[in-house]
């Protein structure tokens, strides 16, 4: 059974940082390119930044290059984001998931190519 697992969201001044984690299991991890998505509130759910197999290959949405930064661990099974300077318009649920064909451009954005997802975690970003 495939259990993807976030943890690390919490609340957050503007300005702060939060390193979000995902730890998989159940799944061949370093086979997997890995996404980052977020669904604030009354919004859809939209891509934040993914990465390939290796980590050589990271991709993210134009609003957060620059203050977010995706990384694995293959050994420990383990996708992290580390996220500077939030600002009050990053809050939302963080969601993590696994892909096995699509590491970066137009493909990868899109959360139906993903086919294992986590169940969440908050981050909320106060002004």
């Amino acid at each position: 059974q495939v259990q993807l697992v976030e943890s690390g969201g919490g609340l957050v001044q503007a300005g702060g940082s939060l390193r979000l984690s995902c730890a998989a299991s159940g799944l061949p991890f370093s086979t997997y390119h890995m996404g980052w998505f977020r669904q604030g509130p009354g919004k859809e759910r939209e891509f934040v930044a993914s990465i390939s197999r290796t980590g050589v290959t990271k991709y993210y949405t134009d609003s957060v290059k620059g203050r977010f930064t995706i990384s694995r661990d293959n050994a420990e099974n383990t996708v992290y984001l580390q996220m500077d300077s939030l600002k009050p318009e990053d809050t939302a649920v963080y969601y993590c998931a696994a892909n096995d064909k699509w590491s970066a451009g137009p493909l990868a954005r899109d959360s139906k190519r993903y086919d294992y997802w986590g169940q969440g975690t908050q981050v909320t970003v106060s002004s």
